[in-house]
């Protein structure tokens, strides 16, 4: 670790390393950046569920109202049919308004359809989104591994190697065999 930070700035490997670690900062960035979107968009659709779960309830209770509206109607239509004209203009009156609730409800649940619609659409369109997210970010990292790691590593083992040779190049030369050593260059420890 020292020996990175003692690399000059002229150094080609330098400038990589500086390369190498912006990568990994912009990399980061890029995932933060990721996640609050992702975050955002679920408490998106968390709020659409939230607003349309009552809407939902109110229309299936609506429903319920105006289903049995219609049966208590129709009972009332079928005991008094021998009344006279006015009870039968009102029965009219009661048929009319039921049509005008059907159709309210039927409106109120293409409302509600509609609405589910288009959650489910966002909800798609969030996990098509996650899931490009990652491909990106998989070949953004297959890219930096094939690109930069596995290159930088080669140079790496290369410059060791590089190394290594100058250090058997530059070494002293060995005393003869038949030479006798001191008794300090005899001691092993």
């Amino acid at each position: 670790m020292l020996l990175a930070l003692q690399i000059n700035t002229s150094d080609p490997m330098f400038w990589m390393m500086m390369v190498i670690s912006l990568s990994f900062i912009v990399i980061a960035l890029a995932m933060v950046s990721i996640a609050v979107f992702v975050s955002r968009a679920v408490k998106s659709v968390n709020q659409l569920e939230a607003k349309l779960e009552p809407l939902v309830e109110r229309v299936t209770v609506m429903s319920e109202q105006g289903r049995q509206i219609a049966v208590q109607g129709k009972q009332i239509a079928e005991q008094f049919n021998v009344m006279s004209n006015h009870l039968s203009t009102a029965t009219l009156h009661l048929s009319e308004s039921m049509a005008i609730i059907k159709g309210e409800v039927g409106e109120l649940r293409e409302l509600v359809s509609e609405g589910a619609h288009t959650a489910r659409d966002k909800v798609d369109l969030v996990s098509r989104t996650i899931d490009h997210t990652h491909r990106q970010i998989a070949t953004t990292a297959d890219f930096i591994q094939a690109r930069v790691i596995e290159p930088a590593r080669e140079l790496a083992a290369i410059m060791a190697g590089f190394r290594r040779g100058l250090e058997v190049l530059v070494a002293p030369a060995p005393k003869p065999v038949n030479q006798i050593y001191g008794e300090d260059e005899m001691f092993i420890g």
